[in-house]
C-alpha cells in the first residue's frame, strides 16, 4: 500500500512539471471568480444599487451570464489540461500505480487547484473592488457619496458555485480516466491524426445559415422588429460559423491542395497537409474564438455608443427641453400650470422658449384591410402586431400652433403620418397613403389635406412608434371616440382613468445652464405634485441621471463582460497554440531530418500560424460588418440614432481589439516556437 504522504508529492510536483499548463488555468479560474464576486458584491450593495432597478436587474443578469460562461469555459480548458495529461497518466498506470491512486493524486491536485483560484480570486476581489466600485460611480455620474462595501452574502455563493463547478470538472476527470486503459490513456495525446473526410452537407448547412443570418440582418428595416430577429440571425450565425469552421474549413484547405501551383511550395505544403489533418481538433478552437471575438466587438461598439453618445440620445427622447402632460384638467389648471412655469423659471434664472402648447386624445388603431377602415382601440394595445398610435388633435390647436387659419366642416379631417425612426412594425398603414377618405370605426371622414409637416408631432415626445395624427372639428369628436373605446376597454384603471380624458400637453425648451435647468425642472416637478393629480413633468435633466444608470449600466457590464471574453479568447488561444506545439514538433523534426532547413521551417511555421491565428478575427469582423444595420435598429429603439457616431465607435474597437489580438498572438506564437525548435 502506498504511503499517502506520497500524493500529495506527486500532485506538487505534476503541477510544478505542468506549470505551462496549470498557471494560466489557475490564473483563468481565479480571474473567473474574481469577476463573479465584484458582480454579485456591487449587485448586493444596497446603498449604491436598489432591488428592482435597472441597474440591479442588469447587474444580477450579468452575474448569471458570468456564472454560466465561467461552467462552460472551465470545462473547455480543462479538456485541454487531461488530454496533455493522459500520457502523463498512462506511464503512472504503467508503472504500478492503479485508477484509484491515480484518483488520488488527481483528488489532490484538484484542491491544490480549487482553493488557489478560489481564495486567489476573492481576494484579489475584495482588493480591486473599490477600484471597479469607483469606475462604475464615475461611470453613472455618482459621485463618492456611497459606501463601498464587501458583501459576506457574496462571498459564500462565491465559493459556493465555483466549489461545485471545480468538483465536477474533477469528477469528469475522473471519469475520463476510469473509462481509459493505460494503452488509450498513452495515445490520449495523440488522437484527431486521421485525415477527416470532407462534410459537403455540413458545408453547405453553414453556408445557408450563415446566409440567413446576414440576410435577417440586412433586410430588417423595423427597429421593433430587430429586436426579435437579431437573436434569430444570432443563432443562424452561430451554427453557421461552427459548420464552416468544422466542414468548410476542411472543404477549403483540400481545394487548396489540389491546387498544385500553390500547394508545391515548401511553406505551403507543410502547411496545408498539417492543418488538414488536425482540423477536426482545431475547428472548434477556432469556431470559439471568431464567437467571442465577435460578442467583444458587438458589446464593447455598442455599450461605448450608447454612453458616448448620450447627450444624442436624450435629444432625441426629448425634442423639447421639458414636456408636461395632464389629462382632465380645465382651463382654470391650465392657467395655473402656465403661471408655476413662468414663476419657477424666473426664480431659478432660466427663461422658457419654443413653447408649445395642445390638446390630444391617444388611441392604438388597426388598418383592416378587408373592412378598409381603422379600428381604434385603446391607447398602447399592441397585441395585434400592426396596431400603431393615433392621436388625435383638435383643429383649434393645430391652427394656433402652426399660425394657419383652416376650417373643417363636419366630416372633414387633416392627416399627418409620423413615421418615425423607431417604429412598432411597418404596417398597414400605410396604405393609408393620398387617401381621400378614411374611416374611424363606424364614422367616414373626408380628408382635406395630408400634411406635410406638423410642430405638435415633433413636441409629442409620449409618443414614439409609428403612427396618425388626425385633427378634427372640435374637442368634442375626441371626447366622443374617448368615451366609446375607454369605456368598454380592459386596461388597467388607472390608464383608464388617464387616456380616457382628453390630454394638455405644454412643452417648451429652457435659457440657462444646465444647473439652473435642472434646479427650474425639479422645482416645477415639485409643485406640480403637489396641485395636481394626473399631472407629470418629463425633460432632459430630469432624466439625465436615470440615462446615466441605464446606459452607465449598460457600459459597465459591456466592458466587463468584454474582459471575461477577452480572456476567454487568450486562454483558449494560448492552450491551443501549446497543444499544437506539442504534437507539431515531432513532424517538424523529421522534415529538419529530411532536408528542410531551419528557415524553411521557420516559414511554414509562420504560414500556419499567421493562417489559423488570423482567420477566426477576419470572420468576427466581417460577422460584425454584416450585423451593422441591424445593430444600427437596436439602438435606435435605445434612442441612438447616430449612425456616423455608432460606425466611429466601431472602427476604434475593431481597431483596438486587433491591437490586443496581435499582441496575444505574437506571446502565444513564441511560446509555439519555443517548443518546437
Amino acid at each position: 500500500m502506498m504511503n499517502s504522504k506520497i500524493y500529495g508529492k506527486l500532485a506538487v510536483t505534476n503541477l510544478k512539471n505542468n506549470r505551462k499548463s496549470y498557471i494560466p488555468y489557475i490564473l483563468a479560474s481565479a480571474f473567473s471568480v474574481m469577476m463573479y464576486f465584484t458582480m454579485d458584491n456591487l449587485y448586493r450593495n444596497r446603498s449604491l444599487v436598489e432591488k428592482g432597478s435597472p441597474l440591479a436587474i442588469m447587474l444580477s443578469y450579468a452575474a448569471a451570464v458570468i456564472l454560466i460562461f465561467s461552467i462552460i469555459f472551465l470545462f473547455y480548458i480543462n479538456s485541454f489540461l487531461i488530454k496533455r495529461r493522459k500520457k502523463e497518466l498512462g506511464i503512472y498506470n504503467i508503472l504500478g500505480m492503479g485508477k484509484g491512486h491515480l484518483g488520488k493524486m488527481l483528488f489532490l491536485e484538484s484542491v491544490i487547484t480549487t482553493v488557489a483560484s478560489i481564495i486567489g480570486g476573492i481576494l484579489a476581489g475584495i482588493l480591486l473592488g473599490k477600484l471597479v466600485y469607483l469606475i462604475l460611480l464615475k461611470i453613472l455620474h455618482m459621485g463618492g457619496k456611497i459606501e463601498y462595501r464587501i458583501s459576506l452574502a457574496s462571498i459564500g455563493m462565491t465559493t459556493i458555485f465555483f466549489g461545485a463547478i471545480f468538483i465536477l470538472i474533477f469528477l469528469y476527470n475522473l471519469l475520463q480516466m476510469k473509462l481509459s486503459n493505460p494503452i488509450e490513456l498513452l495515445r490520449g495525446g495523440n488522437t484527431g491524426e486521421r485525415e477527416p473526410k470532407t462534410k459537403w452537407i455540413m458545408t453547405i448547412i453553414g453556408i445557408l445559415c450563415l446566409a440567413g443570418g446576414y440576410s435577417i440582418a440586412l433586410i430588417t428595416k423595423e427597429p421593433m422588429a430587430a429586436l426579435g430577429k437579431f437573436f434569430i440571425a444570432v443563432i443562424l450565425v452561430i451554427i453557421g460559423t461552427y459548420a464552416l469552421f468544422m466542414a468548410g474549413s476542411i472543404a477549403f484547405l483540400k481545394m487548396l491542395r489540389n491546387k498544385k501551383s500553390y500547394y508545391y511550395k515548401t511553406r505551403h505544403f507543410t502547411a496545408v497537409s498539417g492543418m488538414i489533418y488536425r482540423m477536426k481538433q482545431n475547428a472548434v478552437g477556432l469556431a470559439n474564438i471568431c464567437i467571442l471575438s465577435t460578442m467583444v466587438l458587438v458589446m464593447v461598439s455598442m455599450t461605448v455608443s450608447l454612453y458616448g453618445g448620450l447627450n444624442d440620445v436624450i435629444v432625441t427622447r426629448f425634442p423639447y427641453e421639458a414636456q408636461i402632460t395632464s389629462s382632465g384638467i380645465n382651463q382654470k389648471e391650465e392657467g395655473q400650470i402656465e403661471e408655476i412655469i413662468k414663476n419657477m423659471t424666473k426664480k431659478n434664472h432660466t427663461v422658457p422658449t419654443s413653447q408649445i402648447r395642445f390638446h390630444v386624445g391617444r388611441f392604438t388603431t388597426v388598418y383592416n384591410n378587408k373592412t378598409k377602415k381603422l379600428d381604434m382601440m385603446a391607447a398602447g394595445d399592441y397585441s395585434n402586431s400592426n396596431a400603431v398610435d393615433l392621436v388625435m388633435i383638435p383643429l383649434s390647436d393645430y391652427n394656433q400652433t402652426e399660425g394657419k387659419n383652416v376650417k373643417l366642416k363636419e366630416n372633414e379631417v387633416l392627416l399627418y403620418h409620423r413615421n418615425h425612426k423607431r417604429t412598432h412594425k411597418k404596417s398597414d398603414t400605410e396604405a393609408l397613403k393620398n387617401k381621400k377618405v378614411i374611416q374611424l370605426n363606424s364614422i367616414s371622414y373626408k380628408v382635406v389635406d395630408e400634411l406635410d409637416r406638423l410642430a405638435i408631432a415633433k413636441a409629442d415626445t409620449t409618443s414614439f412608434i409609428d403612427g396618425w395624427y388626425v385633427v378634427v372639428k372640435d374637442s368634442s369628436i375626441i371626447t366622443s371616440y374617448l368615451k366609446d373605446i375607454y369605456e368598454n376597454s380592459n386596461i388597467y384603471d388607472g390608464l383608464k382613468e388617464y387616456y380616457g380624458k382628453i390630454q394638455y400637453s405644454y412643452s417648451f425648451n429652457l435659457n440657462g445652464n444646465r444647473a439652473n435647468r435642472a434646479k427650474t425642472e425639479k422645482s416645477i416637478q415639485k409643485q406640480l405634485q403637489k396641485k395636481f393629480a394626473n399631472c407629470s413633468i418629463e425633460s432632459r435633466e430630469l432624466s439625465r441621471e436615470s440615462f446615466y444608470e441605464l446606459y452607465g449600466g449598460f457600459l459597465f457590464i459591456g466592458i466587463f463582460l468584454g474582459i471575461i471574453f477577452l480572456m476567454a479568447t487568450t486562454l483558449i488561444i494560448y492552450y491551443k497554440q501549446i497543444s499544437e506545439g506539442y504534437d507539431d514538433r515531432e513532424r517538424y523534426q523529421i522534415m529538419q531530418k529530411v532536408g528542410m532547413s531551419k528557415k524553411e521551417v521557420r516559414q511554414s511555421i509562420r504560414s500556419q500560424v499567421l493562417l489559423v491565428f488570423f482567420l477566426p478575427l477576419i470572420m468576427a469582423v466581417i460577422h460584425l460588418a454584416f450585423a451593422f444595420k441591424i445593430i444600427t435598429k437596436l439602438l435606435s429603439v435605445l434612442n441612438l440614432t447616430n449612425i456616423s457616431l455608432f460606425f466611429m465607435y466601431t472602427v476604434g474597437t475593431v481597431a483596438v481589439f486587433a491591437v490586443i489580438y496581435a499582441i496575444i498572438y505574437s506571446i502565444t506564437a513564441r511560446e509555439y516556437y519555443k517548443i518546437l525548435i
